[in-house]
C-alpha cells in the first residue's frame, strides 16, 4: 500500500461503477477511498471495493454520523470512517472496532475533542473557509504528529499552498469524481493529483 495521504471522496458513486473506479484510483496511486453514506446503496459499493482492492487500499465510508453506521460499515470489512463533524461517540466506537477515524473539524476545540476521543487524523472541513492562514494557526497548537487533512476546495493546482500552511494530507471530492464521470477521466485526474502530491 502506498503511503500517500490522499483520500478519494466518491460522493454519488453507484455499486455498478464502484469496482472500476476503485481500480482506476489504485492504478493511479491512491490508497485511500471513501464512499459517502449519502451515495446510492453505499454499503454495497464499499463491500465490492473492499473485495476488489482492500488488500492494497484503505476503503471506507464518509458522512458517518452515528455509531450504528460505524458498525454497518465495519461489517463490510472496510477500515476507514470519515465524518463531516466531531462526534466523540463515533470516534470512540470506530477505534474500538479497530478502524481508522477521520472526524471533521473546523475549530481548535473540535480538534482537541477529536484527538482526546482517539482520532487517527483530522479532516479540516470545509477547508476553503478556514483557509491557509487558519491552518497555520491550528498547526501552532496541534500535536506535530497529528495528521491534518484539507477537504473542500482542494485541487491539483493548490496542493502546495495547503502543504506549506501545514496540511499533511488531502481529501479530494468533486474535482476528482462526480456522479457519472467516466473511469478514464477519473484515472487521468487521479494521476495528475498523485504527480502533484509527489512533487511536494
Amino acid at each position: 500500500m502506498s503511503d500517500r495521504e490522499l483520500i478519494a471522496i466518491l460522493r454519488g458513486i453507484s455499486p455498478e461503477e464502484s469496482v472500476a473506479i476503485a481500480e482506476a484510483l489504485v492504478d493511479a496511486g491512491f490508497s485511500r477511498i471513501e464512499v459517502p453514506l449519502n451515495s446510492p446503496d453505499p454499503l454495497t459499493s464499499i463491500k465490492r471495493m473492499v473485495d476488489a482492492v482492500g488488500e492494497v487500499a484503505l476503503v471506507g465510508a464518509g458522512t458517518v454520523l452515528n455509531t450504528q453506521q460505524v458498525e454497518a460499515v465495519a461489517a463490510t470489512g472496510a477500515k476507514l470512517i470519515v465524518s463531516p463533524n466531531t462526534n466523540t461517540q463515533v470516534i470512540s466506537r470506530t477505534r474500538e472496532l479497530g478502524l481508522y477515524s477521520y472526524p471533521g473539524v473546523m475549530t481548535p476545540t473540535e480538534c482537541f475533542a477529536a484527538i482526546d476521543a482517539g482520532a487517527s487524523g483530522l479532516k479540516l472541513f470545509p477547508a476553503d473557509l478556514v483557509g491557509t492562514a487558519g491552518v497555520k494557526a491550528f498547526r501552532a497548537v496541534l500535536p506535530p504528529e497529528m495528521n491534518l487533512y484539507a477537504v473542500g476546495g482542494v485541487a491539483t493546482e493548490n496542493l502546495g499552498q495547503w502543504r506549506c500552511a501545514g496540511v499533511t494530507g488531502f481529501g479530494i471530492g468533486s474535482s476528482l469524481y462526480k456522479s457519472g464521470k467516466g473511469v478514464d477521466d477519473v484515472r487521468r485526474i487521479a494521476s495528475e493529483l498523485v504527480s502533484a502530491y509527489d512533487a511536494l
